[in-house]
């Protein structure tokens, strides 16, 4: 596994630690889907070590999922905005956009680099 896919994996793990530490502070209703996203996060973590081929592809897409749905609920946008709770915008911020932004750079190097060593074995 290379520097930019373990930062990847990293970045993943993080993610999973502070969606599971903020799901208790969420509302109870959504706790399930809430758990099916960790997991997908969780999987993403593995899929990524264990180098799969399409991961990357995913990794873009779940974290443009949680970018645009941290931005379109109204909920969540007033907590982040007011800080009430305080704890709750600090998770939503750092799980929801700082963690994300950091997954997309950093997936987006990691992609970039087995693409480009995809292209370096053909010629060889």
């Amino acid at each position: 596994m290379n520097k930019t896919q373990k930062s990847v994996v990293i970045i993943l793990t993080a993610v999973s630690v502070v969606g599971v530490l903020g799901i208790p502070l969420g509302n109870p209703k959504f706790i399930p889907q809430a758990l099916i996203l960790e997991g997908c996060f969780i999987v993403l973590a593995v899929l990524t070590a264990k180098n799969y081929k399409h991961v990357y592809i995913l990794n873009f897409i779940i974290s443009g999922v949680v970018i645009t749905g941290n931005s379109i609920f109204y909920k969540h946008v007033e907590i982040m905005t007011t800080f009430h709770p305080l704890y709750n915008a600090i998770v939503l911020i750092i799980g929801g956009y700082v963690l994300q932004i950091l997954l997309l750079i950093t997936n987006y190097l990691a992609y970039r680099q087995h693409k480009h060593l995809i292209t370096s074995s053909r010629t060889n």
